[in-house]
């Protein structure tokens, strides 16, 4: 099994396998996978960091694997209608929900119950299989805004 325990901050243009994984195995530190190609696989990484597509983890051994968001059954809200999209960011936020926020689209893992609320605000629901990435939060990860103390 190859263990791959670092996060690498070198991008290698041919990585020697790829990894493609939901966000819910992305949050965790320590799972046993699979690589893209049929090879076993467990992640031995530091706690607290989310794996984000594109990302390379090396191994014991010094291979190179690139993450990939998997597509996964989400809910994507596509709206030109700015303030209607702020509204459904803001609701789902104050849910606690992780979302995706992009120009003119928020994103969710899908959820029936959120469905409905969403719709009950005006806005259209596209139920789809697509990558998930969602916000970091407001104190770290890459798709948040990092907040440093210098």
């Amino acid at each position: 099994m190859i263990e791959l325990v670092e996060v690498t901050d070198k991008v290698t243009a041919r990585p020697h396998g790829y990894l493609s994984l939901p966000i819910d195995s992305r949050i965790k530190s320590r799972l046993k996978v699979i690589l893209d190609d049929g090879r076993d696989a467990g992640l031995f990484l530091p706690r607290g960091h989310i794996l984000r597509g594109g990302e390379q983890l090396k191994s014991k051994c010094g291979e190179v694997i690139e993450v990939k968001a998997a597509p996964e059954k989400v809910s994507s809200v596509y709206c030109s209608d700015l303030h209607l999209l702020t509204r459904v960011a803001y609701h789902l936020g104050n849910r606690h929900v992780p979302l995706q926020v992009e120009f003119g689209w928020v994103r969710y893992q899908h959820d029936h119950v959120l469905d409905e609320m969403v719709e009950g605000l005006g806005a259209q629901i596209t139920v789809e299989k697509a990558p998930f990435e969602p916000e970091g939060g407001a104190y770290g990860g890459k798709s948040g805004g990092a907040h440093h103390h210098h």
